[in-house]
């Protein structure tokens, strides 16, 4: 009889030890590895970037928000990864800059995931910024020259980037 108690424990006991084992590993399964810029950063409380267009679709220029969201690069500076463009969805998509010009990203970043971390703001980008910004990107001089008007951009003042590995 003791021995049929004992064996019971030890079955649970490895039972146990092996479902922690199991959820352990899904933990790490799901868990990204990223390069941080700028200020240290965690993924923690970070929104959505269909979260993120509504916030904007809200805003009024002067307005800001303080936060943090998740999307892919779509385009990066070519010339010192001083600015990037985050998926907004719906073919919107947020104008990135970082704060104090303190740190810039790596011009090779576009398409992988990106976490910011800072002020969300509407912002009306003049016609000669706008071709500063083409010019920057490596559009062709066509592209540049059809910019005619200016244009309501969804900006964001990074003070933290985290950059999937």
């Amino acid at each position: 009889m003791k021995k049929s108690i004992f064996l019971a424990a030890v079955l649970i006991t490895l039972a146990s030890c092996n479902s922690k084992k199991q959820e352990d590993t899904k933990i790490a399964e799901n868990k990204t590895e990223y390069a941080v810029f700028g200020d240290s950063i965690t993924a923690d409380g970070v929104i959505t970037k269909e979260a993120m267009l509504a916030k904007f679709k809200d805003l009024k220029e002067g307005d800001t928000l303080n936060l943090k969201f998740k999307s892919n690069i779509k385009d990066v500076c070519q010339k010192k990864g001083c600015w990037m463009t985050l998926d907004l969805t719906d073919g919107k998509e947020s104008f990135v800059k970082f704060k104090d010009y303190a740190f810039f990203v790596p011009m090779n970043a576009t398409n992988q995931e990106a976490i910011v971390n800072g002020k969300a703001f509407v912002n009306i980008e003049s016609v000669e910024q706008l071709k500063h910004y083409a010019k920057d990107g490596g559009k062709s001089q066509a592209e540049i020259d059809s910019i005619k008007q200016p244009k309501v951009t969804y900006a964001f003042m990074a003070d933290g980037v985290l950059i999937s590995k």
